[in-house]
């Protein structure tokens, strides 16, 4: 039998670490010592994710944990070598529907949930400068940005209060929706929005070019405001409420 080349047996023992109920390690090497690498790389795996969604993992259960990270560990093909970003790329893999998942019997909201778990770490992690507030006092006459570490979310389930004690079989109604933000001593905090100020939001990067008056009267035509001047005044206070919470922040004129 010929020699394989290093190329082949590094292609074997990727076969066999990712896939090892049907490959077998690679013929060069010790099996007893290519299973100590075969569990060294799942266990390594499973604890670099875990800490990420301790919710799923508690409603999966170790079993069942165990047989997602397999499945993503044989299937998926990761897009980045950095460990702090294969929780992002799990929560891509789930969301992408991937066959082994479908044909299997997994939570409806497996998918949202992972990702709303996987946003606390993202927003802790993140290395982007919280946005600089402006003055509060021009709100209406100056356009507005959203902080680049303040999310609105919309979810179909409600993810903030599933559980092991509580795991729906179909989505509410209603969506779900949150702002997810970090303060400035990097605690992550959630909380519901209102459908109004969920669209604000969303109004506020959608038409950046238009100042906090305009983004309050379109949000008006929008819902039908049957008395506009009551509906800026009320949304005012809501934009005065996100500017100090550093939400939205007032973008300085170009001199």
């Amino acid at each position: 039998m010929a020699k394989r080349s290093l190329h082949e047996q590094q292609n074997s023992m990727g076969r066999y670490l990712r896939d090892p109920e049907r490959y077998a390690p690679p013929p060069e090497m010790d099996p007893a010592r290519a299973q100590v690498y075969r569990d060294l790389v799942f266990a390594n795996l499973s604890s670099l994710i875990s800490g990420t969604f301790p919710v799923l993992v508690k409603i999966l259960g170790d079993e069942q944990w165990r047989k997602l990270v397999r499945i993503f560990l044989r299937d998926y093909r990761a897009h980045t070598p950095k460990f702090g970003e294969i929780a992002e790329e799990f929560v891509d893999f789930l969301a992408s529907e991937p066959p082994a998942l479908v044909a299997g019997k997994w939570p409806p909201f497996m998918v949202e949930l992972a990702h709303y778990e996987w946003v606390e770490m993202a927003l802790q992690q993140s290395e982007i400068d919280p946005l600089s507030p402006g003055d509060a006092d021009v709100l209406l006459s100056r356009p507005l940005r959203v902080s680049p570490l303040a999310w609105p979310l919309a979810f179909a389930w409600p993810v903030q209060l599933v559980g092991p004690n509580y795991q729906p079989d179909a989505p509410p109604d209603q969506p779900t929706l949150l702002l997810v933000r970090r303060d400035p001593d990097f605690s992550v905090k959630f909380s519901e929005l209102s459908p109004l100020a969920w669209r604000l939001l969303q109004r506020i990067d959608q038409f950046p070019e238009l100042d906090g008056l305009g983004q309050l009267q379109g949000l008006a035509q929008e819902v039908d405001a049957t008395d506009t001047e009551s509906f800026v005044r009320n949304g005012l206070a809501l934009l005065q409420q996100l500017h100090a919470e550093a939400v939205v922040g007032v973008v300085d004129r170009v001199h």
